[in-house]
C-alpha cells in the first residue's frame, strides 16, 4: 500500500530560513589599512596610514578567530572616522614580516605572539637591582633571531655596577649593547630606533617604562619599583606602540615572569648564522649541536676555537644550553 503524505512529514530547521548559503566573501575593496597600536577587550586601536589619532575597531566575523596582535597590518571598514564611540571592522590581515612568540613554558604547546611586524627587539636588562639573568637574556635573543627581529640589548642601572663584563658575554653574537639607565645618554639609543618599530621586553623592575618615557614624554608610562624578593610589580599589562617624534615606533609590552621557547628546535637557532648554516649539515641525525658529551661528532667542533666562528660557536651553543635548560626565567 502506498504511503500517503502529509505535513507532519515536512521537516524544517528552526531558526533556519531558506536562503542557500554561499562561500563567497565580501572582497572589502574600500578597506583603508593602518598598523594595530592596542589590543583591550575585543577592541583594537588601529591608526591608518598617514594619520596620527587611532580608530577604535571590532574583529570582523567573516575573521572568525584569526588573532590580531599589535604590530600587525590590517584593512578596516565602516566608520573609520575616530570620533568618540564609532566602531570600525577589521576585515583583511596583511602577512606578517616578523613574529616575537613565547610560550608559557617549555612544556607548553600553546604559542602567545607577544608582537608582530617588528623591525628590532630591545632588551631591556638592569645591571644591578635585580641582578641580570643571562638565561632571560639569551632566550630573548633566540626568540628575536627565530622570529627575524635584530636583536639589541639594553642595559639599565649603569651607575649601579659595571656593565662591561655582561655585556662582553655577548659579543660574538654581533648584537649591539646599549647603556639606556637614567645617567646615560640617550642619543644612542634614538639613533637605533628611530625610523624603525622597536619591541621591547624584559622584566617587570628593570627600568624599561622609564626608558619609553624618556623617549617619548607623553607616553607617561607607569613606573615601579622593585620587591623585596628582586621582581618588579606589573605595571603594564597591555602590549602598546607608541610613536616617536623621530619616525618609527616603540613597542613597549608587559613586563613578563617567564620566557618560554617550546616551538623553537636546535637547528632553527644554528640556522640563523650564515657561517653555521652549512657546517651541521653533516650533523648526525639527531644532534644538539650543543657539543661534547652529548654530542661528540657534532660539525660545529671542527671550527678552531680562537677563530671569529668558533666563537661565535661559544656563543651560540649558549644559547641552546639556554634552550634546553627548561628554565624560563
Amino acid at each position: 500500500m502506498a504511503r500517503r503524505w502529509d505535513e507532519s512529514d515536512v521537516k524544517i530547521r528552526p531558526g533556519k530560513g531558506s536562503r542557500p548559503r554561499t562561500k563567497d566573501r565580501p572582497q572589502h575593496k574600500d578597506a583603508k589599512f593602518g598598523m594595530v597600536v592596542s589590543k583591550d577587550r575585543g577592541r583594537w586601536g588601529v591608526v591608518l596610514d598617514g594619520q596620527h589619532q587611532p580608530v577604535v575597531a571590532m574583529r570582523a566575523r567573516e575573521m572568525g578567530r584569526t588573532p590580531v596582535e599589535v604590530g600587525d597590518r590590517v584593512g578596516i571598514v565602516g566608520d573609520t572616522s575616530g570620533r568618540p564611540g564609532s566602531l570600525a571592522r577589521i576585515v583583511k590581515l596583511a602577512q606578517r614580516t616578523s613574529v616575537l612568540r613565547r610560550t608559557a613554558d617549555d612544556t607548553d604547546p600553546y604559542e602567545r605572539i607577544v608582537v608582530a611586524n617588528a623591525d628590532q627587539l630591545l632588551i631591556v636588562s638592569a645591571v644591578a637591582d635585580p641582578e641580570p639573568r643571562a638565561g632571560f637574556i639569551e632566550r630573548a635573543l633566540v626568540a628575536a633571531f627565530v622570529g627575524n627581529l635584530q636583536p639589541i640589548i639594553g642595559l639599565t642601572k649603569s651607575d649601579l655596577a659595571d656593565p662591561s663584563a655582561f655585556a662582553a658575554e655577548f659579543a660574538t653574537l654581533d648584537v649591539p649593547v646599549l647603556l639606556c639607565g637614567v645617567d646615560d645618554p640617550l642619543e644612542p639609543v634614538i639613533n637605533q630606533v628611530a625610523g624603525k618599530r622597536t619591541a621591547l621586553i624584559g622584566h617587570s623592575g628593570v627600568g624599561k617604562s622609564t626608558l619609553v618615557n624618556r623617549l617619548i614624554p607623553e607616553a607617561q608610562r607607569e613606573t615601579g619599583e622593585v620587591s623585596g624578593v628582586g621582581k618588579g610589580r606589573h605595571t603594564s599589562t597591555q602590549a602598546v606602540a607608541l610613536e616617536l617624534s623621530q619616525g618609527g615606533w616603540i613597542i613597549d609590552t608587559p613586563g613578563i615572569r617567564s620566557f618560554g621557547l617550546a616551538h623553537v628546535e636546535a637547528d632553527t637557532v644554528v640556522e640563523v648564522f650564515d657561517d653555521l648554516r652549512e657546517a651541521i649539515e653533516a650533523c648526525p641525525r639527531g644532534c644538539t649541536h650543543i657539543g661534547p658529551p652529548a654530542d661528540p661528532q657534532c660539525a660545529l667542533d671542527t671550527f678552531e676555537a680562537d677563530s671569529p666562528t668558533g666563537r661565535r660557536v661559544s656563543a651560540v651553543r649558549k644559547l641552546l644550553v639556554a634552550l634546553r635548560s627548561n628554565e624560563t626565567y
